[in-house]
């Protein structure tokens, strides 16, 4: 058994995943000192590899980044002395067991405890963490040869890959009272390589060149082989084609993130194509080795690397829109009923509410996701978890890091938000990704920022939406950081405010804020101006939508927006570049308040001009 000294050898891993986490929380290293309660000089050692790796310190970083760095390194070096690498935390005496393996109970007054950020399968088994039995499905899935898993960030991918790798191990003693293990007789231990992209973030061909040599090297060791091959490639297919001569069984490859470097370089497409030749080459052992794979797996929150760079790989079977394998990663209402309901009533009592409020408040907040027509709701397994360990309501998904590169390509693509279509979309463009102009709508699919809600089987086409108050707040809230700046840095101009002025009737304070926010000098217009300011409007209104009734339509250079709250109805025209009184007499003009004349409710009628030259609102009226 390797000790804990052996286990500080690989440190870097641990540096990897520390910068990883950093990246993609958005965090400097005297920020992530401050979290740490440490020095940024003890920082810089960590993500130079040469840090004293003690158990308090590892604690201190996952805390700090919600990430599982030992069971991360562990996924890496499995295998390493006949997979008895010393966890210096699974090893501890009298690690928690209660119930059926694994499963998400208590047992004897125990409490639960919920795997936040742990993504290994054979920590959660060790530790008794919850886990939702997916056993079945993966047993169904081993049967494939080649298959490829889109889906969004955090939703289980590391763990199913884990959960396999595992399986094909042999590692029969991690399944008990699993449903596997009354489908599996044989148990039959593959060599397992697994290939993991996610820690560390591409912004040069370097980084990613290193984490293929370390990954690489790691599964030499391992075999205890001495490659001569220089080239990845080369040193790939001879590693495969020595171990399954050795061992007198096929491989079972799994690549994880398979095109991290690619995405993280979405515009860039010089470093796309680096990135993209580097891949090619060392996925092309794939293909050619076909009959020496017993099982490959590769996954991914986008396809854009898919069809560039599995061009060649014509057996890869796509399960990411299979109604069979719709179910392998997240949570069903069953699951969530079957598996948590102990943990609801818990939250629920914490909370003060009816267990079957607390229910509802889940299935709003994070259930939605749809990964195939005629698929059930898939609930976002980090964010159930979450809420279950911390008892409250919050953007889990979305605080683990903005999507960047969403952000950025959408900015500076010139996209009218308004006319992102979600409805009559072609299965093409759920799967399939124009590799250097992917559609903005593929995008937002793909990450999990629109779901699937209908099918049209005459016409096959899709209409799309968020799929929750999570993932919809989160997207408004990242749109927000470009377009509405000041509603996160001034409290004057913050959502709230705006919406206590629509439901308390105040008109005055209403449109006096809309014309202080336009006239501020923080508020400045990037590019084409009238784009920028329907998107602005467009983001301010949707936030507003998250908690009063909002309609908008826009054409030929004007602007309608309804209002409507309990007790008042707001009416308001925007004219560019004309008078708030035409804006006004169009209103009465065009019959826009008949429709809600009936409603009983105190109705706004309100004319306002705005200037494209000073970018502001010249005038208001209201009647």
């Amino acid at each position: 058994m390797v000790r804990m000294e052996q286990w500080l050898k690989y440190s870097k891993m641990i540096a990897l995943q520390v910068q990883s986490g950093m990246e993609e929380n958005g965090l400097t290293q005297k920020q992530l000192a401050q979290r740490m309660g440490c020095s940024q000089q003890h920082v810089s050692a960590l993500l130079k590899g040469s840090s004293n790796l003690t158990l308090e310190t590892i604690a201190r970083i996952e805390k700090a980044l919600g990430v599982d760095l030992i069971g991360s390194a562990i996924t890496h070096v499995r295998g390493y002395e006949n997979s008895n690498l010393y966890h210096p935390v699974l090893n501890e005496p009298e690690a928690p067991k209660y119930g059926k393996t694994a499963k998400a109970r208590g047992d004897g007054g125990r409490t639960v405890r919920y795997p936040i950020g742990v993504q290994t399968f054979e920590k959660i088994v060790e530790e008794g963490l919850a886990y939702v039995d997916k056993t079945a499905l993966a047993y169904k899935l081993a049967k494939e040869h080649f298959v490829f898993l889109s889906r969004p960030r955090r939703f289980g991918k590391s763990l199913l890959l884990s959960t396999l790798d595992s399986y094909f191990s042999g590692r029969r003693d991690l399944f008990r009272g699993l449903d596997i293990d009354k489908l599996e007789e044989d148990w039959v231990e593959y060599p397992v390589f697994h290939f993991d992209w996610s820690g560390q973030y591409y912004d040069k061909p370097d980084k990613l060149e290193d984490t293929i040599n370390l990954q690489l090297r790691w599964l030499e060791e391992k075999y205890s082989l001495d490659l001569k091959s220089d080239t990845f490639s080369s040193r790939f297919r001879e590693l495969l084609y020595s171990v399954c001569s050795r061992t007198g069984r096929k491989a079972v490859i799994l690549i994880d993130e398979y095109d991290k470097p690619i995405v993280d370089n979405l515009g860039d497409h010089h470093l796309m194509d680096a990135f993209k030749n580097i891949l090619q080459g060392f996925y092309s052992v794939l293909k050619a080795s076909g009959d020496k794979i017993r099982f490959c797996m590769l996954t991914g929150v986008s396809k854009l690397g898919k069809l560039s760079v599995f061009s060649a790989l014509n057996n890869l079977k796509d399960i990411s829109l299979d109604l069979d394998y719709s179910e392998i990663c997240g949570i069903t209402e069953e699951e969530l009923h079957k598996n948590f309901d102990a943990g609801i009533a818990e939250m629920a009592k914490f909370r003060n509410m009816e267990k079957d409020e607390c229910y509802r408040e889940f299935k709003k907040m994070y259930d939605g996701y749809h990964f195939s027509s005629g698929a059930q709701g898939m609930y976002n397994p980090f964010s159930v978890l979450n809420a279950l360990s911390s008892k409250r309501f919050a953007g889990f998904w979305y605080e683990t890091g903005t999507p960047t590169f969403l952000v950025e390509y959408l900015r500076n693509g010139g996209y009218k938000l308004d006319d992102l279509q979600t409805s009559g979309i072609p299965e093409s463009t759920l799967t399939g990704a124009n590799y250097y102009e992917p559609d903005p709508v593929t995008l937002l699919y793909q990450t999990g920022y629109l779901t699937i809600k209908s099918y049209d089987e005459r016409f096959r086409t899709y209409v799309l939406d968020y799929p929750n108050d999570e993932v919809k707040g989160g997207f408004l809230q990242a749109m927000s950081l470009i377009y509405t700046p000041l509603m996160e840095k001034r409290g004057d101009f913050a959502v709230y405010r705006f919406v206590k002025d629509i439901e308390a009737g105040d008109v005055e304070s209403l449109m006096n804020r809309f014309v202080a926010f336009f006239a501020d000098s923080d508020y400045q217009v990037q590019g084409n101006q009238e784009l920028y300011f329907q998107n602005t409007f467009a983001v301010m209104l949707k936030m507003m939508g998250m908690y009063v009734q909002t309609e908008k339509h826009t054409s030929n250079g004007r602007i309608d927006v309804v209002f409507d709250t309990a007790d008042y109805l707001y009416v308001i025209e925007i004219k560019r570049d004309s008078s708030a009184v035409e804006a006004l007499a169009q209103i009465k003009e065009k019959g826009y308040d008949k429709p809600y004349l009936a409603s009983g409710k105190k109705i706004y009628t309100i004319g306002v001009s705005f200037s494209t030259e000073t970018k502001r609102i010249e005038e208001w009226i209201k009647e």
